[in-house]
């Protein structure tokens, strides 16, 4: 199966629970952690990645936390996957210049080539307000599924 790592599922959704709030908004960690149901120790270290990126930005102590470090409209889901990832490719003789056994007349490169740009393109346009946009009810379905989480189990 080809598909994205946790990391990048878990940055994406938080990137979208900042996108979801009013631009300029900061909250906690342990906050976006409970509501997105994300591990803390998890979401510390991608928002450092998101941080690097400039697609965050993080203020200490009273007031602090963390925030879009630009408009919403400006982050897509490849700015995630480069921050996160290091890119998007689909086969290993794509990535950093290695030159293909083959020569440059590899029918297969050509073909995993073609798609990689296709899903780069794609990705590029897949923008977070986009995303706000497409679901008003998408902030309420998660902190309701978050207070379901918390509640204790009765047996």
């Amino acid at each position: 199966m080809i598909g994205i790592s946790r990391q990048s599922d878990y940055a994406a959704r938080l990137v979208l629970h900042l996108a979801c709030l009013a631009p300029g908004t900061r909250v906690s960690i342990p906050e976006i952690s409970k509501t997105r149901l994300l591990p803390a120790p998890f979401t510390r270290r991608i928002v450092g990645d998101l941080v690097k990126a400039g697609i965050l930005s993080t203020l200490r102590g009273t007031g602090g936390g963390i925030s879009l470090a630009r408009p919403a409209s400006q982050i897509s889901l490849l700015d995630i996957l480069n921050a996160v990832e290091g890119g998007v490719v689909l086969n290993a003789c794509l990535e950093g210049g290695k030159p293909c056994i083959f020569g440059g007349g590899c029918l297969v490169q050509r073909a995993w080539g073609h798609a990689t740009d296709l899903l780069q393109r794609h990705l590029a346009t897949v923008t977070f307000d986009t995303l706000v946009g497409e679901s008003p009810d998408h902030q309420q379905a998660h902190l309701q599924r978050a207070g379901e989480a918390l509640q204790p189990t009765r047996t």
